[in-house]
């Protein structure tokens, strides 16, 4: 006699900073929607670091809730890397990477889970249709980098969140890239898993403020820009070639003014072309920087993240 199929399992992970007034409710809303799927599921939660008392307030809910695990981290090492840290300990079939902060709807877990399951798909991936309250600035900051990605790398993200389901053959193969500098939503789309969409509001935070300054986007839009294109160092060259092209022209142009005996002064165009070619060159040193940063920071091969506590019902 055939033993019963047994059920999937379906891992969620949660990275958190901050969200100690409202981590109660969150997991009490999850909670609601986890018992609407029949299938056993486990829930990771990632303190990355936070100043605040969340990592009690996660220790009280775990006495309650058996299928809650928890790491905290030494310090605050970033939303990517806090999802290193929660996917590695994702035992699930399915691997479910919900933000913590209540803009990814937890009553769309079961709709996942389902399109997961009829479709076949590797790939369940919420799409942002509207993105909420933002300020013009973020959003056209948000707009452009997408542009930009899409023509360095080929990846279309517009409108693509973090909110998304992987089966446990795309985990895997997630886990096994371990560079440093990480941009989640980029390194998944890039290895290419069958994918179907469901669309998404985002709805406004349940409490506080975000915690991704605009310093921040920069930098993980530098980190996504450059661990997926290196057309900005070609760009380099190209210009280099430009300006040694109009250098060639402007140098046979002075030497006829000289030996024709019109040769002028030409004080601001010498000062103005100086200006030109010594932004280009910061620029372009700028541009050399961030790509040496990148490799310097894989090469130290220090750990991405540090563990100092955890909860985990099995041991």
């Amino acid at each position: 006699m055939n033993a019963a199929p047994r059920s999937p399992l379906i891992s969620i992970v949660i990275p958190l900073y901050n969200e100690g007034s409202h981590v109660t409710a969150l997991l009490s809303d999850l909670k609601a929607a986890l018992q609407q799927i029949e299938c056993s599921f486990e829930v990771i939660l990632v303190d990355d670091g936070s100043p605040d008392d969340m990592w009690r307030k996660i220790k009280d809910e775990a006495r309650t809730f058996p299928s809650l695990r928890a790491i905290r981290l030494s310090r605050n090492f970033g939303k990517e890397l806090a999802l290193c840290a929660g996917l590695e300990r994702a035992d699930g079939d399915a691997v479910i990477v919900m933000d913590g902060d209540g803009q990814h709807p937890p009553s769309l877990v079961p709709v996942m889970v389902e399109k997961w399951q009829s479709s076949g798909a590797d790939i369940v991936q919420g799409v942002k249709v509207r993105r909420g309250r933002e300020s013009l600035t973020s959003k056209l900051g948000a707009l452009s980098f997408y542009v930009i990605l899409n023509k360095l790398s080929g990846f279309e993200l517009k409108g693509a969140s973090d909110f998304k389901l992987m089966d446990r053959k795309v985990a895997d193969t997630w886990l096994k890239m371990r560079e440093r500098n990480v941009f989640f939503r980029g390194m998944t789309a890039w290895m290419g898993f069958n994918t179907v969409q469901i669309p998404f509001e985002v709805v406004p935070r349940r409490e506080g403020r975000s915690g991704w300054s605009y310093f921040k986007r920069w930098k993980l839009a530098l980190i996504g820009i450059t661990t997926f294109s290196s057309f900005p160092l070609h760009l380099v060259t190209f210009a280099g070639l430009i300006f040694l092209l109009f250098a060639l022209g402007l140098g046979i142009q002075t030497l006829y003014l000289k030996l024709a005996g019109r040769a002028l002064t030409g004080f601001a165009t010498v000062i103005l072309l100086e200006l030109i070619i010594g932004s280009l060159l910061m620029i372009s040193l700028g541009i050399i920087g961030e790509y040496l940063a990148r490799i310097y920071e894989e090469v130290k091969g220090r750990p991405r993240y540090i563990v100092t506590e955890s909860i985990d019902p099995e041991q």
